[in-house]
This record gives C-alpha cells, sequence and structure tokens, in this order.
C-alpha cells in the first residue's frame, strides 16, 4: 500500500452479511473484514434483524478496515450503501433500538396491503411514489411495528420514536445523533412522493406513519457529518449514501438513459437508468430514486426478483444437495439440459413482473433420473428465466435493453452468465470486481470527497476491466427452454 495514498471506507450492510472495505481511487480494494448477520425467522413469512448486531458488526469491520488502512487520517471518508427498505425504530433520546429490524423479506404486512389495495389505494400510490402496494416496501412495516410493539408505540407517544432504514440508523450512530436518508433509500419507503423533496404528508397519513419520526431525505453524495472521535480514533466524514440496488447501478457505470444492469445477490434486481424523467410502469415494474446530486434526481426503472442467492443457499444448508455453492457451475455443465426440471423459486413469494405475494416455489418435471446436478441446472436456469421476464417487461414499458451488465455474488458463476446471455439473446458483461455495490459507494463517497467531478469520471476511473459473454443458444432451443418455464410459472 502507498504511504501517502488516501482511502476511502465503504460500509455495505447487506440482508445476510455486513462488510467494511478500503478503495484507492483506481477502484482497487485494499482491505475487506466481513461478519455475518443473525437471520431471526420468528414465524413462517416472517424475518427479523437484530439492530444492534447490526450496527456492531458494521463498527467491527470498520474498524478493523481503518486499522488495516493505517488509521482514521488515511481516510478521505465514508460510504455507506445497506440492504434497502429494511426497518429499524429506535428511541432517539436514548439511541438505542425498541424492536428487532422487519427485513425487506418480510410478508407480515400482505393483509395490510390487500386492505389498501382493495379500498383502491394503489393506482394512487404508485403514481405518486413509483411502487406498489406489497410487503416488501417499508411504510407498512413502520406502521405494524408501532401497532404491535408496545416500546415503539410508547416512543411514538413520547415524541422521541426515530424510523429508518438500515443506512439512517447507521449515521445516527456512528454521528451520535444524525437522523437522515438518501434520495434512494427514502424512495423505497411508500412515503417518499418521486417529485417530493421530503417525505409527504399524506402519505404517511396513508400507512399510518408520524412523520415526525421520519429522517431528513438527503443527498446521495455529501457532507453529511463526522463520526464521533472515539470510534476510528479521530473523525471521518460521512459523504456518501445510497441504497444497494442504486449502489451497484452506479457501480456498474449506468450513467447514461437506458443503460441497464442486474444484480445477483440474496434477491436479483434490474435497474434501467431513466434520466431525469419521472418513470411510469405499466408492467408491474417499479419507479425508483437512482440518485440525488446537488438536488437533482436521476431516475431509474426496477424489477426485483425475491429469490436469487438464497436460492443456492437453500439447496445448500436446507436440502443438501451441494456443499458450496461454487459446485452449481460444474454441475450444471456435467449434465446436456435440465432433464425437464424446472424449479420456480417463488420461496418467499413472486416479485416483479407478478406480484404475488402468496405464491410458493414448485418444482416440475421430476423423475428417477433426476440427479442433483438436474436440480442444480434447474436452478441456475431459473435466474435466467426470471430475468427474462423483466426483460420483456421493461421492453413493453419502452425501455429495450441491448446489453445486460451484472454484477453481485452469484455472477461469478461463468455458467450461470453464459445462460444468462442465451436466454435473453443479448451481450451479457462482468466487471472483474463483481462487487459493484461497494464500488458505488466508493463512488459517491468519492464525488463527495471532490476526487471526482462527476460519476461519469468515477466510473472511467474505478470499473475497471470488463468480461463479455455473448448468446450462442439456437431460437428453437430457447424456445423450448422458455415454454417450459412459463408452463411451470402458471402453475404455481
Amino acid at each position: 500500500m502507498n504511504g501517502a495514498e488516501r482511502l476511502m471506507l465503504v460500509l455495505d450492510a447487506g440482508t445476510t452479511s455486513t462488510r467494511a472495505m478500503a478503495f484507492a481511487p483506481d477502484g482497487a480494494l485494499r482491505a475487506v473484514v466481513q461478519r455475518e448477520i443473525t437471520q431471526h425467522y420468528p414465524q413462517p413469512g416472517r424475518v427479523e434483524h437484530n439492530p444492534e448486531e447490526i450496527w456492531q458488526a458494521a463498527l467491527a469491520c470498520a474498524r478493523e478496515v481503518v486499522s488495516q488502512g493505517g488509521g482514521a487520517d488515511r481516510f478521505a471518508g465514508i460510504g455507506i450503501t445497506n440492504q434497502r427498505e429494511t426497518v429499524v425504530a429506535w428511541d432517539r433520546a436514548k439511541g438505542q433500538p425498541l424492536a428487532r429490524a422487519l427485513v425487506w423479506q418480510d410478508r407480515r404486512t400482505a393483509d395490510t396491503c390487500e386492505g389498501l389495495r382493495a379500498a383502491g389505494h394503489e393506482p394512487e400510490v404508485q403514481r405518486r411514489t413509483g411502487l406498489l402496494l406489497d410487503p416488501y416496501f417499508s411504510a407498512t412495516k413502520m406502521c405494524w411495528l408501532i401497532d404491535n410493539s408496545g416500546e415503539v408505540a410508547a416512543a411514538a407517544q413520547a415524541g422521541t420514536l426515530a424510523l429508518g432504514t438500515v443506512e439512517s440508523w447507521l449515521v445516527f450512530r456512528l454521528t451520535g445523533g444524525a437522523h437522515i436518508s438518501d434520495a434512494s433509500n427514502a424512495s423505497r419507503t411508500s412515503l417518499l412522493a418521486l417529485d417530493g423533496a421530503q417525505f409527504d404528508e399524506g402519505l404517511c397519513e396513508l400507512f399510518g406513519v408520524p412523520r415526525g419520526a421520519l429522517p431528513e431525505v438527503v443527498d446521495c453524495a455529501g457532507d453529511f457529518g463526522a463520526t464521533l472521535p472515539e470510534l476510528f480514533g479521530a473523525p471521518i466524514p460521512i459523504l456518501g449514501l445510497a441504497g444497494d440496488q442504486q449502489a451497484a447501478t452506479i457501480g456498474q457505470g449506468c450513467n447514461a438513459f437506458g443503460q441497464v444492469k442486474a444484480t445477483y445477490g440474496t434477491g436479483a434486481f434490474v435497474l434501467a437508468n431513466m434520466g431525469g424523467d419521472l418513470p411510469a410502469s405499466h408492467h408491474r415494474l417499479l419507479g425508483t430514486v437512482l440518485s440525488q446530486l446537488d438536488g437533482r434526481r436521476t431516475y431509474a426503472l426496477e424489477g426485483s426478483v425475491f429469490v436469487a442467492g438464497s436460492l443456492i443457499q437453500w439447496l445448500r444448508d436446507s436440502l443438501g444437495v451441494i456443499a458450496t455453492a461454487a459446485e452449481t457451475a460444474a454441475l450444471a455443465a456435467s449434465v446436456p439440459d435440465s432433464g425437464g426440471v424446472v424449479l420456480v423459486p417463488a420461496l418467499s413469494g413472486l416479485g416483479a413482473p407478478h406480484w404475488r405475494p402468496e405464491a410458493r416455489g414448485a418444482l416440475t418435471g421430476i423423475s428417477f433420473s433426476t440427479t442433483r446436478a438436474h436440480l442444480a441446472r434447474a436452478a441456475l436456469e431459473a435466474m435466467s428465466s426470471q430475468t427474462r421476464d423483466l426483460m420483456e417487461a421493461f421492453a413493453a414499458d419502452g425501455v429495450p435493453w441491448a446489453m445486460l451488465r451484472i454484477d453481485g455474488g452469484m455472477s461469478a458463476n461463468d455458467w450461470m452468465a453464459q445462460d444468462l446471455a442465451d436466454i435473453l439473446d443479448l451481450p451479457v458483461e462482468r466487471p472483474a470486481f463483481v462487487e459493484t455495490t461497494a464500488l458505488g459507494a466508493a463512488m459517491l463517497a468519492g464525488l463527495g470527497s471532490g476526487w471526482f467531478a462527476s460519476l461519469e469520471e468515477a466510473a472511467a476511473a474505478m470499473r475497471g476491466k470488463i468480461h463479455r459473454f455473448e448468446p450462442a443458444m439456437d431460437a428453437p432451443t430457447r424456445d423450448v427452454r422458455l415454454g417450459r418455464w412459463r408452463d411451470a410459472l402458471a402453475k404455481v
């Protein structure tokens, strides 16, 4: 490590783990420390995290990276990216969480969403926020905590309740009291109108969320305060904030209208840059804020698939079909096809473009000749099939794909990357460094620090080498695959 080199610290607070990473201005990764986050499943359809564990894991990882990097003075700033929609409730006077965090995967508010839909609220909510009525988003989770936790309700009554997504919680703890949320995360709550500067009073009233408990909405790059001196030995300014999928889109250099990326992590998330135009979908996609810089917003159209990497984790941990995720590529390649097996991974409902929270997974076409290789291949093929469904919805909404940029842990699987190119019939690009979520947060913080004058300049400096996969499947084979997928999907 160059003795004079300044670094950027990134906190990547994901669903299954939290990481701290140190980036150089050229995008080189200088250090990384990771800790897993405990998943709590108190009932079917419910997923919770301990907010104190999220904080302690982030702090421990950051301290270790700062130490490896040579101390706080070596760091120009901090960028934070996070699992979106997950809700934390805490007491702003005491600084302590009041309940477990409700994770984005949590489905407990499905009935609430159905009630709002039956009352005719969805068209207006979608028009104003870009979002559909679904338990995925934060607002109904916030209301549930107030209605079902005595401590949260008491804090609301006393006026000390703070509600926020994970980046809000981390900034609050890092700074000792700042209560902010960047526009990209705020746009995932159902409480921010896409053209509104701050959380909307009318939407808060509709969802039963006290406006006073919510953070101030800020840009994605800027000076958001500094860390408490005792945390790292000296203050480090917080300069970049973005939800994980928006950060990955920035990290992939999707800075022009129509450029699209897909991140394959716990879930799979496709975002297309829509420029400064308010996005409106007629095919069950979402409109969201991609970034806000100097008060100006860039928007994105988004398709969200709830189960991606978590499907491989399920095959490994619950079924014992594989010992490691890395096995799936070799297993898939060891058979000529899936043997007619189709896996529809609706393990926590179906996301875009179907939005069926009550749907459950299905495995079809199995026989005595089915092997674990067929199951592994069917699981990877499901990623391509789900992405194809999204591609068709994007095209119907007027955003056809010319090429897809992929990232996230699963994208390192060469077999899956080639299968995506084959099923989409499009070139697929994958950067050498696939953890573009953290890279995007570093780019935003670099913009906030003055390292870069624009996100385009940041992408040119930090993005690195690219590998390209070209489609090689003939049309009849592709059509047969897609036909089997649609038949299985119809049964779900």
